[in-house]
């Protein structure tokens, strides 16, 4: 400054920094667009011949034509409700382009095991019976067919996450290890929130959708997704390009291919062969997708279910096709099958329904496996009715499993056959116990036996009376599908089933009814299964006790119907028996549901089932419907003497005005009459 001798320090120049050179936008010449969606063509002489450009097979031909394959940088969702073949959509399409195209493929599994994968391809691709595979039951050819293919089977490319941290982020940094991937598949998303599964929930869903949208776009590869939910609130939500909603009509699967866009673009029929874990194309040649034109702004009317062209099970009229097999025949086998299906020994596959279907109740093909049973056995021993009698009841369990599998056929839900026993659920001793109580009664009226012990009540006449089939009867139960899941904070929840511990034993003061978890006592926790936690529900809004205080629970979605075919065709051969004196198939029948009751659970004599849970909680229904009964007469003035077991009811009063006298699953029957207080002896 001046005068001060010193000048002032301006700052030094700065040059400006050059920009940085700019990428260019990734720019496609339509041209080039035009490659994606026109078919080339192919020079053939004079003429030319299209080449349809297509993506990665989903190994179901019908689905395929529709989609166009799974093409490069498309994100594709399935959704179904649980059971409908969403994840079976999924495992398809993995295995073709692994096993049979050679193309890398990485599969994550969200709440699924790469045991569960395994099982399911090989069961698709020989064929072999799944459940019999995840029984360890397979038969010496099934056996020896897979070993043969085991060694192709390790070569495919594929590639199972099915870590329990699996998140979208783990999914896309897998995808730089797999040199020449083809194809992602994500199996599955969850609606219901796991703490435990990050691609769980509706918001999680959501963005593991767009996150996977974005990983197809941004890797060029197609990314097939399954959901566990059909809700057209939620699947519209998640805005996803290209939606393929499935829903379930016993073994048809009908599918419905949307665009984001452009709305419904084709409604096709599949069908669901469940016996091997698989969706394949209709059974008959001439099905076709119905295709959803643009031009008329209403949707199109839907197809009559016994129209030909939406029902495999209808042959086409057709001159060239051949007349339909009366006998019942296996889906028709896809490009993918190494090996004819040869029938099992095992497991009987039912027909399609008659014309009306299972709607009218035809039991007549079920009903007939038993009847052929019986007509065997009294062949084979001369017509001997005990020798006959003795042979089929050793032959019980095999059979009647191959009756209830062949019922499952086509049925809602796939139940889980072999899920993990819980401890609590084992067995302490080989002839020991589990922990769970069941509502086994023993019980007597003592205040009504005390007072005719000291003549305050006058002498009684009492009915002995006996319920038919009881167990048979409590096939109609509410049971668990899948294995079972904790949830530490308890409570009770209408639509699943399972196992329920109680701090304590409920308190009961009725005298004149049995305790509805019978005579056991023991202080301290309880563990009770659903059949009877449903009685106490009920008992509670009768008001006869407090509601069940549940703590913590093991349960799984539920379903009354798992066991409601087969409880059906037993009946309705046990009633048939009944009337025509049959003997023979009425002792059959009842060591068929009473040895099929006894050996689901820890049972070494039958190996096609073990759920140790199903076991309890049909012999708790037995003894509910019990206690209903008894409910029920003393609603009605009967005084309820004494309650045995499963099937025992002793009444004091004209019983006949109460029930029906006969020996159906639904009538009671008189086993002996005696005076209260007995004579004694001189």
């Amino acid at each position: 400054m001046p005068g001060t001798g010193h000048e002032p320090a301006w700052p030094t120049r700065v040059p400006l920094a050059t920009p940085a050179p700019r990428t260019p936008r990734r720019l496609a010449a339509l041209a080039q667009a035009l490659d994606a969606v026109l078919p080339t063509t192919a020079l053939t002489g004079d003429t030319t011949t299209p080449a349809p450009l297509m993506g990665l097979s989903t190994g179901i031909r019908t689905l395929d034509d529709v989609l166009g394959g799974l093409q490069p940088g498309h994100f594709y969702l399935v959704a179904a409700a649980p059971g409908a073949g969403s994840s079976l959509i999924a495992t398809a399409a993995a295995r073709t382009s692994a096993l049979d195209q050679h193309q890398p493929v990485l599969y994550a599994a969200s709440g699924l095991t790469r045991a569960d994968i395994a099982a399911r391809i090989v069961a698709a691709h020989l064929p072999v019976d799944y459940r019999r595979l995840r029984a360890g039951r397979l038969t010496t050819t099934e056996q020896d067919d897979t070993a043969a293919l085991h060694h192709h089977l390790a070569q495919a490319p594929l590639y199972i996450d099915d870590g329990t941290d699996l998140t979208t982020g783990a999914i896309a940094e897998s995808v730089p290890d797999l040199p020449g991937l083809a194809l992602i598949v994500v199996d599955r998303l969850q609606t219901t929130e796991d703490p435990r599964l990050p691609l769980s929930g509706p918001a999680q869903i959501t963005d593991a959708a767009q996150a996977l949208a974005h990983l197809a776009r941004t890797h060029e590869l197609p990314v097939l997704a399954a959901v566990d939910t059909d809700d057209p609130q939620l699947i519209a939500a998640l805005s996803l390009d290209i939606t393929i909603t499935l829903a379930r009509d016993a073994d048809q699967i009908h599918a419905t291919v949307t665009e984001r866009d452009l709305g419904p673009q084709a409604t096709l029929t599949l069908h669901a062969d469940l016996a091997h874990a698989r969706i394949t194309d209709p059974t008959h040649p001439y099905a076709s997708p119905t295709i959803h034109t643009p031009a008329s702004q209403t949707p199109p009317p839907a197809a009559t279910p016994h129209t030909p062209a939406q029902t495999p099970q209808t042959p086409a009229q057709a001159p060239t096709s051949p007349p339909p097999d009366p006998t019942p025949t296996r889906p028709a086998p896809t490009a993918h099958t190494v090996a004819a299906p040869r029938p099992s020994p095992h497991r009987t596959t039912a027909p399609p329904p008659p014309q009306g279907g299972y709607a009218n109740r035809d039991y007549s093909y079920f009903t007939g496996m038993i009847t052929r049973a019986v007509d065997e056995a009294l062949h084979d021993h001369d017509g001997d009715i005990t020798a006959a009698t003795e042979a089929l009841v050793k032959k019980a369990v095999p059979n009647a499993m191959a009756l209830f599998e062949a019922t499952r056929v086509g049925g809602n839900y796939e139940h889980t056959v072999y899920p993990e026993t819980l401890e609590f659920l084992r067995k302490k001793t080989k002839d020991g116990a589990d922990e769970i109580w069941e509502g086994r009664h023993n019980w007597t009226n003592t205040h009504l036996t005390d007072a005719l012990q000291n003549g305050t009540h006058p002498p009684i006449t009492v009915n002995a009376l006996d319920t038919n089939a009881s167990f048979l009867s409590a096939f109609k139960t509410h049971l668990p599908i899948g294995a079972l899941i904790h949830d530490p904070h308890g409570g009770f929840d209408p639509k699943r089933s399972g196992i329920y511990r109680l701090p304590a034993r409920p308190a009961w003061h009725h005298p004149d009814l049995p305790d509805p978890i019978g005579n056991r006592r023991e202080d301290g926790p309880v563990l009770l299964d659903d059949a009877t936690i449903r009685l106490l529900i009920r008992c509670a809004r009768l008001g006869l006790c407090e509601a069940p205080h549940i703590t913590e629970c093991w349960t799984s979605g539920a379903s009354e119907g798992l066991l409601e075919k087969f409880r059906r065709v037993l009946t309705e051969a046990r009633t048939k028996a009944l009337e025509t004196d049959d003997t023979v198939t009425v002792e059959y029948i009842k060591a068929m549901y009473s040895k099929f009751t006894s050996t689901i659970g820890e049972s070494s004599v039958n190996r096609d089932i073990r759920r140790p849970d199903w076991m309890h909680i049909i012999r708790s229904q037995a003894f509910a419907n019990l206690w209903y009964k008894s409910h029920r007469a003393h609603s009605n003035g009967l005084t309820v003497v004494r309650v045995r077991g499963t099937d025992e009811l002793h009444v004091a009063g004209d019983w006949r005005t109460v029930f029906t006298e006969g020996r159906l699953t639904t009538q009671m029957k008189q086993k002996d009459q005696y005076p209260l207080p007995r004579k004694s002896a001189r």
